[in-house]
């Protein structure tokens, strides 16, 4: 499970108002509270939701190359666990973390009954962190294999009780309770977010395992946790949302690759600084940064420095709100936003659209090219922003990184960049990053 250091707490107030009723209602009226009542054994329980999802959630392990001296024996040897959950029970479709699998030769699924099969893996998708494995057996169908129910992650609320299943440290299936802490989380790294947040507890192991709501019904896949310190939970966990997760899903089943759109508009986040520089009296937004000639951004009518507050009648907390949106958008799929312009609010629609073969993108005030967005500031070649997902991200690029060279040639200004990154075939970056020089090997 993947962590960064931050704190947490509980906030478990469902059963704290639901226990007294146990002790002071009789079973008939019991069955009226908002807790499910078992009357025969005379308890609160929401076992009988969650006992048909626990089947469908397996321990995924990841067998790669083993390290230390080698032995002789180059059988792939256990690196990496973690959890999954059964999507698909006929054709053995299983959904985890990307870093669960990454780096793996071989998958195992371990199941609740203590059956073990070996799995191949479908495909990754680095921007959401998100993998598709398939059970490999003569005859899936005849397995018996428990599926997972999906309900859409947008009828969630916060304060909706959650509840978080995998493997965690080591342990069999464990299953833990908490709250929708929050929705629409993002601004944790260069991906495609737009986290649940829940104090559930989930620790390393759980990573790809469900996260279910109180009827146990798959709302999203745990991926990362905030930890205080070593890296344990602290009542700060994040899942993706099963909106993007089946999205993916079907994306990686039927072409083994996630194909995103684009509206041709580079957006960077809105922080307090730059709200206090447009004059504006919130924090949360996404600015738009410049907007490439022809592209349906243009069309719509945004300009350079319009904020975006919401898409989609969800609101916007950061660049990373509009990336989730638009990224599993369809082509041709019109979306909606409202924008801030002078103080005045605005609405456009946008139409996503296929991306362009252009491997550079260059306007007045950015370039834009495989992911990473760059502007001119008063040090240099910023980059500002790095697209979830973009070859940009999985070479290391990041934001505030400075490109001082592209192949050895200095980049003087962005006309400059842009020459020096057009065409096909990889483009080695000298980048200062906090002071220090770091190179970076663009595909």
């Amino acid at each position: 499970m993947r962590s960064t250091n931050r704190t947490g707490g509980l906030a478990l107030l469902a059963l704290v108002v639901a226990v007294p009723l146990l002790a002071t209602t009789t079973p008939a009226a019991a069955q009226q509270s908002p807790v499910p009542f078992d009357a025969r054994r005379g308890v609160f329980t929401f076992a009988t939701g969650l006992e048909q999802a626990l089947p469908a959630v397996v321990q995924v392990t990841t067998l790669g190359q083993s390290e230390g001296p080698s032995s002789g024996d180059n059988e792939p040897r256990p690196m990496s666990s973690g959890s999954g959950a059964i999507i698909d029970a006929r054709e053995g479709i299983v959904v985890t973390n990307n870093h669960v699998v990454e780096g793996g030769r071989k998958f195992t699924v371990d199941l609740t009954d203590g059956r073990i099969f070996d799995a191949v893996l479908i495909g990754t998708d680095k921007a959401t962190d998100l993998a598709v494995l398939r059970i490999e057996a003569p005859s899936v169908a005849s397995l018996g294999l428990s599926q997972i129910e999906v309900v859409n992650s947008d009828s969630l609320r916060t304060g909706d009780l959650a509840f978080a299943v995998g493997y965690p440290l080591g342990l069999d299936q464990t299953l833990t309770m908490g709250v929708i802490s929050g929705l629409g989380r993002s601004g944790m790294g260069d991906r495609i977010e737009d986290y649940i947040q829940t104090d559930a507890a989930v620790n390393s192991g759980n990573s790809g395992g469900p996260l279910l709501d109180s009827r146990g019904r798959l709302i999203g896949i745990n991926t990362s946790i905030l930890s205080g310190g070593g890296g344990g939970n602290d009542g700060i966990a994040f899942a993706v949302p099963s909106r993007i997760l089946m999205y993916v899903a079907a994306q990686l089943r039927e072409t083994g690759e996630v194909k995103r759109g684009t509206t041709g508009a580079i957006f960077g986040s809105l922080n307090a600084a730059r709200s206090r520089d447009f004059g504006l009296g919130i924090v949360r937004g996404a600015v738009v940064e410049d907007v490439a000639p022809g592209s349906s951004a243009e069309a719509a009518g945004l300009s350079r420095g319009d904020v975006v507050t919401r898409i989609q009648n969800r609101p916007v907390s950061n660049a990373g709100t509009v990336a989730a949106t638009v990224g599993i958008a369809e082509p041709g799929t019109r979306v909606e936003v409202v924008y801030l312009r002078d103080g005045r609010e605005g609405r456009a629609t946008v139409v996503v659209e296929t991306p362009r073969e252009r491997s550079v993108i260059s306007g007045p005030d950015a370039v834009m090219a495989r992911g990473a967005a760059v502007r001119a500031a008063s040090d240099g070649l910023q980059v500002f922003s790095v697209e979830g997902g973009s070859p940009a991200a999985g070479a290391g690029l990041q934001a505030g990184d400075l490109i001082t060279l592209v192949d050895d040639s200095a980049v003087a200004g962005l006309d400059a960049l842009a020459t020096a990154l057009e065409g096909a075939g990889q483009k080695i970056l000298s980048v200062t990053r906090a002071g220090e020089p770091v190179e970076i090997i663009l595909p």
